[in-house]
Parts: structure tokens; sequence; C-alpha cells
């Protein structure tokens, strides 16, 4: 009796062991249903600026001081008296702010603005898409922006596509860490079911893999 008993217990452990082993490595999180359009807009995140964004540099009653200038590869930008000023990972207030400080060394008490014409985005502000799509791409994050959205700039799945094992990477500010989250882009583009739409964070990955048949 006590072997059978023992040969039980350690059957059941067994089992939960493989259980919690399962639900570890094979599952992953759902984020909540986002609406296919918003009943109200809101603001997103403050801006910050990127590589390669054009941008507007206006000094007020100086127009030999303003100009119109893009951000280079190395971060940084170049206007009439300011050389190799970096800007990357700057909001155009804070780019101002600097921008009339190194200008308060030659014209007394100036008034900056720097306005964002055309833009890219950090990394951390552009939403990417790769595998089985029409198009991977790298896209700029804008406010309220779904994962529906985001399957129409690229132009959808592929033929091969797997669509309802894809997967969300995040990265958790508050952790450091990655999460990943399930998304079934079948049922979303498909079928349209709205519970499988998701709000998007800036610096979002979505994988798509193929089907293995």
């Amino acid at each position: 009796m006590r072997s059978g008993r023992t040969a039980t217990t350690f059957l059941t452990a067994g089992a939960v062991a493989a259980l919690v082993t399962g639900c570890a490595s094979g599952g992953r999180q759902e984020l909540p249903p986002a609406a296919f359009v918003q009943a109200k807009e809101g603001p997103g995140e403050e801006y910050v600026i990127g590589p390669l964004d054009q941008l507007q540099v206006f000094v007020w009653r100086n127009p030999e001081l303003s100009a119109k200038v893009q951000v280079r590869p190395d971060g940084r930008i170049t206007t009439p008296l300011i050389s190799d000023m970096p800007a990357v990972g700057k909001t155009p207030a804070m780019l101002a702010d600097d921008l009339k400080l190194a200008l308060g060394e030659y014209i007394k008490e100036p008034i900056v603005s720097v306005i964002v014409e055309n833009f890219s985005g950090t990394y951390s502000q552009q939403v990417r898409i790769v595998g089985a799509t029409e198009k991977p791409a790298s896209l700029p994050y804008r406010a309220n922006m779904t994962l529906l959205d985001a399957m129409i700039a690229v132009g959808g799945l592929s033929e091969f596509a797997a669509g309802n094992r894809a997967r969300l990477v995040r990265f958790d500010r508050d952790t450091g860490k990655q999460r990943e989250y399930a998304v079934k882009l079948n049922r979303l583009l498909k079928d349209g079911d709205p519970a499988a739409n998701v709000r998007l964070e800036p610096g979002d990955v979505i994988i798509i893999p193929e089907s293995m048949f």
C-alpha cells in the first residue's frame, strides 16, 4: 500500500510540474481589446526628435539665424552660428531651450522655437512589423494607434502567414524587461473580430511567423 501511495504522490507531483512548465513556456499574455474608432482622441506622449527628422528652427526677429535643417544620422544638427548641436532624444521644446542658450552668446535674449515638419522618430517611438506581411516596415507611432492601423499600413498578411500565431513584443519601462503578448491577426483581418484589435505603444514589435504548411 505504501509503495502504491508513494507512486501516486510522485505521479501527481510530476503532472503538476509538467503543467506549470507548459504554462510558463507556451502561454503568452493577451492585451485588452481596443475600439476600431476611439470615442475620444487624446494626445500621445511628447514627441522625441529622431535621426533624419526635418526641423524648422525659428529665431524671432532674426531671420538670418532661422533655418530648415535635417537631423543628421549621428543625431546632431547645424544652424547658423551653432555647429553640432545634439538633437536626438530631445523634445522640440528641449532643443529650443538648448539653442536659446547657445545663441545667447551672440544675441540678447533670443526667442527660439522648433517645429518638426517631417518626422521619423527614434526607434523607441516606432512600431515595427516583421515576418510574413506584404511589406515589413517601421512606422512612426502616432497617438491612439492600434494593431489594425499598423496592419493596414503594411498591406496586411502574406499568403503563408500564420496570423493567429503572431506575437507582440513590448518593452516594459517599469521592469526594464521585454514582454510578449499573443495577437490574433487572422481573427482581426479575416474575421473582423473587434476583440482582436489592441492598442499599440511606441516601440512595439509585431512578429508574424509563416505557416508550417
